[in-house]
Parts: structure tokens; C-alpha cells; sequence
């Protein structure tokens, strides 16, 4: 899919950033979407899109459970 979409959690990274995953978010848009900058009358949409998913992405690293992993 988006080969260029970098795992955000741990053990993979462990200071993912708002950037990053509004980022992701932006490459998933793009990819699904076939636009990388879309036009003026789906800028809009567009936009939301990437704030929805990014908002998801934060939520569901917020409450992943990677089991094995050590605590600081």
C-alpha cells in the first residue's frame, strides 16, 4: 500500500510526534485518494480526511497494548 508509511509504534519508534502521524495520515489520503494536492472544490474533504484519520491513528497508538514490550 503507502510503502512509504513508517510504523509509529513501539518497539519500532517510541517518540512518535503529532507530525508524524498527521504525515501517515497525509500519504494515506493521497494513495486512497489519487491526488497528491487535491483541487479547490475537494480541498476541503481532503483536509478533513487527513485530520479524521490522523485523529484514529493518535487514538489507536493511544490504546495499542504491545505485549513483550518493557516499561520505562
Amino acid at each position: 500500500m503507502c510503502r512509504s508509511i513508517k510504523t509509529l509504534r513501539p518497539p519500532f519508534t517510541e517518540d512518535t510526534t503529532d507530525e508524524d502521524v498527521r504525515a501517515a495520515a497525509l500519504q494515506y489520503v493521497r494513495k486512497v485518494s489519487g491526488f497528491r494536492a487535491p483541487a479547490a472544490h475537494n480541498a476541503e474533504a481532503f483536509d478533513r480526511a487527513v485530520e479524521e484519520i490522523a485523529a484514529s491513528t493518535a487514538r489507536l497508538l493511544d490504546t495499542l497494548e504491545v505485549r513483550g514490550a518493557r516499561s520505562a
